[in-house]
């Protein structure tokens, strides 16, 4: 046997095995995340998107007259209440009771490490706002009040770090494969629904979402990434195995 066999074959078995399989997968997602986020704004710094962006808020809007979003009243009400799951207070109390219910279930590495990675992701899409600097639409009225440049939506953005750390560190705790899903697909639905109701409410232009929603899945991911091998390294509270 030549003196490589050992080697390649440990290298195998590394990459091979489940764990192995795991952060390929996360670096793989994570690489195509940054890309999403890199093309988007490129095409926005060029100014490619404006007409894309224009027609698509446009299409939402009452062709006679576009202070008038499209649908009646009681979803203009509803379209509101989505997009404040995306607003500071509200994902600072989703933050406060995720945190507190990994403390009681005696996960405080946990509870610490989400509380920084939420705190981290916010501040970058608050640096990523000031770098990129972009006007929000200014040819509709706004559904609601905006403070903040455009790019990235910060909505969006911190919906997804918010609902999708949460969402995965929850399923990790959780041993029934069932349940994994659920939180996950939970998590991925109201980021989504964040992301949209911007757009509805004219407050964003939809490559500002896009962007939003491709820069946060990538600070989530690197994060998973990050507690997956802390965990293996017994660092932070293990992952519960899963069953059916």
């Amino acid at each position: 046997m030549s003196p490589q066999a050992p080697l390649i074959d440990r290298l195998r078995e590394r990459w091979l095995s489940r764990d192995g399989l795991g952060y390929l997968l996360l670096f793989l997602l994570i690489a195509a995340a940054l890309w999403g986020f890199s093309e988007i704004a490129g095409v926005v710094i060029e100014g490619d998107s404006k007409s894309f962006d224009q027609t698509l808020l446009l299409s939402l809007r009452d062709a006679g007259d576009i202070n008038d979003p499209l649908g009646p009243v009681w979803l203009e009400q509803i379209v509101r209440d989505l997009t404040a799951l995306g607003g500071t207070l509200v994902l600072t109390l989703i933050t406060a009771g995720a945190v507190g219910f990994l403390l009681l279930e005696g996960k405080p590495r946990t509870a610490g490490f989400l509380l920084l990675a939420i705190i981290g992701g916010v501040t970058l899409s608050l640096s990523l706002k000031a770098g990129f600097d972009r006007p929000r639409p200014d040819f509709l009225p706004h559904g609601d009040d905006v403070y903040t440049a455009s790019f990235p939506s910060g909505h969006s953005m911190n919906a997804a770090i918010v609902y999708l750390s949460i969402g995965a560190i929850l399923a990790r705790a959780h041993r029934r494969r069932a349940v994994k899903i659920y939180l996950l697909a939970w998590a991925i639905s109201i980021t989504v629904l964040v992301g949209i109701s911007r757009v509805y409410l004219g407050v964003h232009w939809p490559t500002d979402i896009a962007a939003g929603w491709t820069a946060g899945a990538a600070w989530t991911l690197l994060c998973w990434l990050l507690v997956y091998h802390l965990q293996r390294r017994r660092l932070v509270e293990r992952e519960a195995e899963a069953v059916p």
